[in-house]
């Protein structure tokens, strides 16, 4: 054991050697870890938080006029056992609803959803037993999308022109590379055709003539090619209201003709009201901007205002384009805490090393920070990890550490060239030798300590995984600046210390005055507190004991995960089964209500109003949504998005405006549920989750409304 030991220790310092002696191949390495940093760093993805995609496969049945009970029983009991079996599945979870039911399967990390699908497929073939009129299951597969932002249209215009210009704006976008989009709020054109019963009589026709004639009218039909080069299709598509007019039901002996618009009536309905936006009284038309897993937010969102921008110029005065929910600034202002912090901490380090070490040994002690980065940076996109929220918070708390192994070595150095004599290349070898051990065992130490959070295991596992790789790739790289790179610069710097240069004039008073306090008050204090040891020993615990007090008491609160301060709040309303649309247009009006004069009162007690954009629509739910809302009519559920200012410009939380908010609001007579929350990002959950099961669905909806009402 000790000779391999002394064998290791031999190796490690003929390494060490080489490099103290041989400048090109340490500064060689330099410029290869600062090259490979800048050129990797552009192409390092920017993101909110890594990418945890959740493979899920779901399986859906439609059973027309089941009741949930009967879908339960018949469908969602037979089809939940054979899909749990299927390998790879990890939990189900399986809702029944009046004429559906709808199981969603979860998988294992990086299982093959490929051979998933597969295996589910295969798993319903097998299954024989459903109710005969039930439709055939049908599979969809999650596509893991992460969300951009929101561009709203929005102007006194009507929503079929705010259409053409969403339509316009995805074509635009497209062109540039965001192919991850999806529109909500726009124009659907619908065509209602209305026959009397007088008239069917007067005309003798059915209802099923009718549709039967429309739809053999409405398409062109392909009936093959020419040589293989120009495809031909039959008839012609009739989908205006003139020409579905003209189709003829039935032609006469005399040549007379019976048409559609003979015995109907036909109107093209403006809108599809299921959903509409609004922007204050004027109607809005929203665009959602994703990316996959290889896109990139700010580059994304950069395109996007860049064709927003671009395209405004042509609308018509008073319609705009504005981006909202935007991800990208969040992640910018992280970057950019992160470059302060980093500019601030070289900073000090330079300050206090100038203080401390001579001019020349603390500036390359110093260049450990850079160098250290950028080749973590190198590590982490070889690696897969992108620029998120969870790696730039393992980037910061790194910055104070990177420096210390290459003070420790670099002080040694210095002081076997200034107090033993030693040349400077002897003094830079020996002290990186004699430091390498309990250096190198610091280092390891610490990465073990942070390896240790990759054990943890599911989502949240997965998200802060990014912390110990990021950590321990940034130790790692300063470990091989400090013992490969630094020591020939030490070499070279040390040599200067035997001679008084003016510009280490501060560093020689600080450590005159350090040596000072170090034999007149720190080591008398030392043997003070060696002759009082026991009273130190009490005053201890009790300092101890007293801060573990903080924890019974519950002063010091345990939360899964703190999201940072978010800008964003989302209402959402459910109306009752009686309520109509007109109701749901009141219930959004008083939100919007509510929100201006909650922001009033903010602005009349801070001087500032919080409000940035606000979007109510009908029609559908934002952020996490309402349980239940699917079981509603469309127009019969609804919504408030507002986004706040940044955090930092207005001195109250998105909490206590949501709070205020809540307290101003004034329910609708109609409605059955009003539900208020800032958005937090990041995994952990509603605060409090209550799951009633084993009754019959009776009792535990009344269980459900007795514990809300106790609430």
């Amino acid at each position: 054991m000790a000779i391999g030991r002394e064998t290791m220790q031999n190796t490690a310092g003929g390494i060490l050697s080489y490099f103290t002696r041989h400048g090109t191949a340490a500064n060689l390495l330099m410029v290869l870890l600062l090259v490979a940093g800048f050129v990797t760093l552009p192409k390092m993805r920017a993101q909110y938080f890594p990418d945890v995609v959740i493979d899920t496969v779901t399986v859906t049945v439609q059973w027309s006029g089941a009741g949930a009970e009967d879908v339960d029983n018949a469908i969602v009991q037979i089809l939940e056992p054979a899909l749990l079996a299927v390998e790879g599945v990890t939990g189900s979870s399986a809702r029944s609803s009046e004429g559906s039911a709808r199981v969603s399967l979860e998988f294992e990390t990086d299982w093959d959803m490929d051979q998933a699908e597969k295996d589910v497929q295969d798993a319903l073939d097998a299954i024989n037993t459903l109710p005969d009129d039930t439709e055939d299951p049908v599979i969809r597969r999650s596509n893991w999308l992460d969300g951009v932002t929101d561009v709203v249209i929005t102007g006194p215009v009507g929503v079929d022109q705010l259409s053409r210009f969403a339509d316009d704006m995805i074509a635009r976008l497209f062109e540039e590379g965001v192919t991850s989009t999806s529109i909500r709020g726009v124009v659907a054109p619908e065509t209602l055709i209305e026959v009397t019963s007088i008239s069917l009589m007067q005309y003798d026709v059915t209802l099923s003539e009718i549709a039967a004639a429309i739809a053999a009218e409405v398409n062109a039909d392909p009936v093959g090619d020419v040589a293989g080069t120009a495809r031909i299709r039959t008839g012609v598509e009739k989908r205006t209201a003139e020409d579905i007019a003209n189709i003829v039901l039935r032609s006469g002996a005399d040549f007379s003709e019976l048409t559609v618009g003979d015995v109907a009536t036909i109107t093209v309905a403006g809108i599809d009201r299921d959903q509409s936006f609004y922007v204050g009284d004027n109607s809005a038309v929203q665009i959602s901007v994703s990316r996959n897993a290889r896109g990139d937010a700010i580059g994304i969102q950069a395109t996007v205002e860049e064709v927003a921008a671009d395209m405004v110029q042509t609308l018509p005065q008073g319609v705009s384009i504005d981006l909202v929910n935007t991800r990208a600034e969040q992640i910018t202002g992280r970057l950019n805490l992160l470059m302060e912090n980093g500019l601030m901490g070289l900073a000090l380090v330079l300050v206090l090393l100038f203080l401390f070490l001579n001019a020349r040994t603390a500036f390359w002690v110093a260049m450990g920070i850079p160098i250290s980065m950028l080749a973590a940076v190198t590590l982490m996109y070889v690696a897969g990890i992108t620029i998120n929220m969870i790696s730039l918070f393992a980037l910061i708390i790194t910055l104070g550490i990177v420096v210390d192994d290459a003070i420790v070595v670099g002080e040694h150095a210095d002081f076997r060239a200034r107090v033993l004599g030693e040349s400077g290349a002897v003094a830079a070898e020996n002290a990186a030798k004699r430091m390498f051990g309990p250096v190198f065992s610091a280092t390891i130490t610490t990465n073990i300590a942070f390896y240790g959070l990759t054990i943890i295991s599911g989502r949240f596992g997965e998200i802060i995984s990014v912390i110990p790789f990021t950590v321990i790739t940034v130790l790692t790289a300063s470990l091989i600046e400090c013992f490969i790179v630094l020591p020939h610069h030490l070499s070279h710097t040390v040599e200067t210390t035997k001679k008084d240069r003016w510009y280490d004039w501060p560093s020689r008073q600080v450590n005159r005055g350090f040596g000072w306090v170090r034999d007149r008050l720190f080591r008398p204090l030392m043997r003070l507190i060696v002759v009082l040891r026991y009273p130190v020993i009490a005053v201890s615990i009790l300092l101890l004991a007293s801060q573990m007090a903080l924890f019974v008491r519950g002063e010091v609160q345990w939360r899964f995960f703190s999201a940072p301060e978010q800008g964003q709040v989302n209402g959402n309303f459910a109306m009752l089964a009686t309520a109509t649309r007109d109701d749901s247009l009141a219930m959004m009006a008083e939100l919007q209500r509510a929100t201006d004069a909650a922001a009033a009162a903010f602005e009349a007690e801070t001087g500032v109003n919080p409000l940035k954009y606000v979007v109510t629509q009908i029609g559908g739910t934002t952020g996490r949504g309402l349980t239940g809302a699917e079981n509603k009519e469309t127009y019969q559920i609804g919504a408030i998005s507002i986004e706040l200012i940044d955090a930092d410009l207005r001195p109250f939380s998105s909490n206590e405006f949501v709070a205020a908010v809540q307290a101003e609001v004034v329910n609708h007579p109609q409605a059955e549920t009003v539900s208020f929350r800032s958005f937090g990002a990041g995994p952990g959950g509603d605060s409090l989750s209550i799951e009633l099961s084993g009754a019959d669905a009776d009792t535990l909806k009344a269980a459900a409304e007795a514990l809300k009402t106790e609430l």
